[in-house]
């Protein structure tokens, strides 16, 4: 009932808080033989680190992560894999006067009210810092996928969206999102942002985004009709990341506004049998299996809630107060999300893909 694990077959639980001693995760379901060390984790780990950029929180985490168990000379063993990380830039300090108001936007009221105590170091456990863990379940999973399917599936993510900037799709070149600090594939965007966040930044505020996570080729076949759909599931991975209030596959919502032969992804033959579709409004996804499209999911994120300017609350006695957040926080969480989304969305497709394997045999189509 407590709800800190994701997945069925290659399954992880996270624990740990902000400013906590450490944060670790424990993954269970990874199959054996698999070749994984610390490298292997930590390569995506530091592209998800804070610091790296004045455009997101200057807390300086190291996040090197440690390989507890379930791992022998290089390889899985099939037992749980345990992973650990060290908090060491914690400062407690600067929540010192808030420990008894509620941040609004933030968890700190609904935490309180579920358990009756919460840790305000830094939000404690709803804090974005529990992300770190989801990206190294994120890479164990990428390493099981590759050695399943070849290095055939690619896991890509954009920022698409911040504030109310939007990238042009006719500027999208992949190769641009390693070129600037968001993970934007539109260089005049990128520019655009550059410019509006430092505004954001200095007037002690903060904006949300809109994330793009794009897996290709994902075989044909992955997802349980109708209560396991690979979609639904998709979507309850991203949800569950901090401050995501939406959610949409393929077209999203915009595909209300379609014409029914329209929205149609219509199929010709194609070679070696594999059907060539001439669109992909249903984001890879056909009811609730792979069609063997590329998946995609886009989400979008809330601006942060701990911000330099004061809003109007109230404190644990009922009392009206005017709350106002020290520390060192992101204008725009969402740029640290885009590893986050490319991690869950890893997870999602190996559970599926050994829960297949299970009850189909092979690798789908």
């Amino acid at each position: 009932m407590a709800s800190n694990s994701f997945g069925e077959v290659f399954r992880f639980s996270t624990w740990g808080e902000s400013h906590g001693p450490a944060i670790g995760c424990m993954i269970d379901g990874a199959p054996p033989l698999i070749e994984l060390s610390e490298p292997d984790i930590q390569l995506y780990l530091d592209q998800r680190r804070p610091g790296q950029s004045r455009y997101t929180t200057q807390r300086q985490e190291p996040d090197q992560v440690q390989i507890l168990s379930g791992v022998f000379e290089g390889r899985t063993t099939g037992t749980p894999i345990s992973l650990v990380i060290e908090n060491v830039d914690q400062r407690s300090k600067d929540y010192g006067e808030i420990k008894d108001q509620f941040r609004p936007g933030h968890a700190d009221y609904t935490y309180e009210t579920k358990y009756g105590i919460r840790d305000y170091r830094g939000g404690g456990r709803s804090s974005a810092r529990e992300t770190a863990m989801r990206v190294a379940a994120g890479a164990v999973a990428r390493k099981v996928l590759a050695a399943r399917l070849g290095n055939a599936v690619s896991i890509r993510g954009a920022l698409v969206q911040v504030g109310p900037h939007k990238v042009d799709r006719a500027n999208w070149d992949w190769e641009e999102t390693a070129n600037n600090p968001f993970w934007c594939p539109d260089p005049k965007a990128a520019e655009t942002w550059a410019g509006y966040l430092d505004e954001v930044r200095k007037s002690g505020s903060s904006v949300g985004a809109v994330i793009e996570i794009v897996a290709e080729g994902v075989p044909a076949g992955l997802g349980e009709p109708v209560y396991g759909k690979l979609d639904a599931d998709l979507a309850s991975a991203m949800m569950s990341i901090n401050a995501v209030k939406a959610v949409e596959i393929g077209d999203g919502f915009a595909i209300a506004s379609l014409r029914g032969e329209e929205a149609a992804d219509e199929m010709r033959a194609g070679k070696d049998g594999v059907p060539e579709f001439l669109a992909n409004h249903s984001g890879g996804v056909l009811g609730g299996i792979s069609s063997g499209q590329p998946v995609v999911v886009r989400f979008a994120v809330k601006p942060t809630s701990s911000i330099l300017t004061p809003r109007r609350s109230i404190d644990r006695t009922g009392s009206e107060v005017e709350v106002m957040t020290k520390g060192r926080h992101d204008p725009c969480v969402g740029i640290r999300a885009v590893p986050v989304g490319e991690a869950m969305m890893a997870c999602v497709l190996t559970d599926h893909l050994m829960r297949h394997e299970a009850q189909c045999g092979g690798g789908g189509d």
